[in-house]
């Protein structure tokens, strides 16, 4: 497990009222003395239980408003050859 400053929370709450729950890590590709090696790791899906847990632990938690995708309807042509 990573400590209290090598690690985030994220719950990702969207206008529909759904939310997703990830964790990142702090991670290096090089040394930890190379600062441009360092980096934040991909958002990993976790439980909600888990965030809440981390929370109520102390460990940073960040909550991101987004938007619901907008969904673009496209028209087949009516007499489109192939």
């Amino acid at each position: 497990m990573h400590s209290k400053q090598t690690v985030k929370y994220i719950c990702e709450q969207f206008s529909s009222g759904h939310e997703y729950y990830f964790k990142q890590e702090y991670i290096t590709h090089d040394k930890w003395s190379n600062l441009d090696s360092v980096a934040w790791s991909a958002p990993r899906p976790i439980r909600k239980e888990t965030f809440l847990k981390r929370k109520k632990q102390g460990y940073l938690c960040e909550y991101m408003q987004k938007q619901t995708a907008v969904i673009l309807p496209f028209h087949k042509k009516a007499n489109a050859s192939k």
